[in-house]
């Protein structure tokens, strides 16, 4: 079976956020660190160049495949930031009504700026996803 090429590494976050060119990155980033730190508390993590990652759960898949993964996270990409949310999206329905101005994947939420969502909600939903357990996560 092939390993997840995404794996945690010993990179530094600050060094990588402090690359950043943008400073609304920089300064939205760090609220994202606030948050998903508060809510894991857990401290943040690289995994792979660019994702940093809070907590760490196992998931197995209904083929058997098993593997680590982080509770949530985010990535500060050029257009957007991808902010990860364990157990998939399907879970926020009732909050991504009320976010605000996004895109979305299947567990993966972008947002081109925090200003353009309800903080609120977000936090609710990086809290709500920081709660499954991990029986949540074997699907």
């Amino acid at each position: 079976m092939s390993q997840l090429k995404t794996q945690p590494t010993n990179a530094s976050v600050q060094e990588f956020l402090n690359a950043l060119e943008r400073p609304d990155q920089q300064a939205d980033s760090a609220v994202l660190l606030r948050m998903m730190g508060v809510a894991t508390g857990d401290s943040p993590k690289m995994w792979g160049p660019s994702i940093i990652g809070f907590g760490q759960f196992r998931y197995r898949y209904a083929s058997g495949r098993t593997g680590e993964w982080f509770q949530v996270g985010f990535s500060p990409r050029k257009r957007a930031f991808s902010i990860y949310l364990s157990g998939g999206l399907n879970r926020h329905e009732a909050a991504l009504t009320k976010l605000g101005k996004y895109t979305r994947g299947k567990s993966c939420l972008y947002i081109k700026r925090l200003s353009d969502v309800d903080l609120n909600i977000l936090d609710a939903m990086i809290q709500k996803a920081c709660s499954l357990t991990e029986d949540d996560m074997l699907t």
